[in-house]
């Protein structure tokens, strides 16, 4: 088979299909490249449609214990209740702008005496986290889907949203998903940074283009693969050259 591998017209093969593979992965990469781009324009929409809906009544969208839907993921509600800042914890490991730190979580109990779970913003240490708003607050923010459970709650600290495991804290019944703040009035401290809108289900990577990187790439190894077939072939006396032979050729170069 290595015979067959090196003739020169092999070696001409190789190259020329080399090169098509060569085009072919680079061809993949800027599929690539093309559907980060158009993905993250399409992320960049939807946070925008997401920013300028229309708040609708929290009840209007979501019931407490009962199932979140992935529909709702950014669904902008409005609420009225009270925090109870005895509940509130510290959601450890969350980033910001590149930086660790921890997530404010605060229980609000609504009008019909539910809890919500509250997402009141971002801070770098737990020195950070004051109090939320005293009395009955108006806020305005972003459906999430609750979380898996993680390792509980211990000395005011999680390391997940789940609203399975706050209502053994906090009580119920509860909401299945959670809401980040957008806006409160009274408003809260400056020292816990808002949040953005949360990613809804579709944003990412462009399928359309991701698709096409995946072909050009089948492609290039495919160019590869039909090299290595006509040499097996060659190598087994089933080349183009043995092909052309007659019979009585054949028998005329048998011993």
């Amino acid at each position: 088979m290595l015979r067959a591998a090196v003739r020169p017209r092999m070696i001409v093969l190789l190259v020329l299909l080399l090169a098509a593979a060569a085009l072919c992965a680079r061809l993949g990469a800027w599929q690539l490249d093309r559907a980060q781009v158009h993905g993250a324009a399409a992320a960049e929409r939807l946070t925008a449609e997401l920013v300028a809906a229309p708040a609708v009544p929290l009840d209007d969208a979501l019931v407490p214990q009962t199932t979140f839907t992935g529909d709702l993921v950014g669904r902008k509600v409005a609420v009225t209740g009270t925090y109870d800042a005895d509940g509130q914890l510290l959601v450890s490991g969350r980033a910001h702008d590149g930086t660790t730190g921890l997530l404010v979580l605060t229980p609000l109990t609504t009008t019909d005496g539910s809890v919500l779970p509250v997402v009141r913003g971002w801070v770098a240490t737990p020195a950070d986290a004051d109090a939320p708003p005293a009395g009955a607050v108006d806020v305005t923010g972003y459906l999430q889907a609750s979380e898996q459970a993680g390792t509980g709650v211990a000395d005011g600290q999680t390391d997940a949203i789940s609203s399975a495991e706050l209502l053994n804290s906090w009580g119920g019944p509860i909401y299945t998903g959670y809401l980040v703040v957008a806006s409160s009035d009274p408003a809260q401290s400056d020292s816990v940074v808002l949040l953005g809108p949360p990613t809804k289900p579709g944003a990412g990577l462009n399928i359309q283009n991701l698709a096409y990187a995946a072909q050009w790439w089948i492609f290039g190894a495919f160019a590869v693969l039909l090299w290595l077939r006509l040499v097996r072939d060659e190598a087994r006396g089933s080349g183009p050259e043995a092909a052309d032979l007659s019979p009585a050729e054949g028998d005329a170069a048998a011993p």
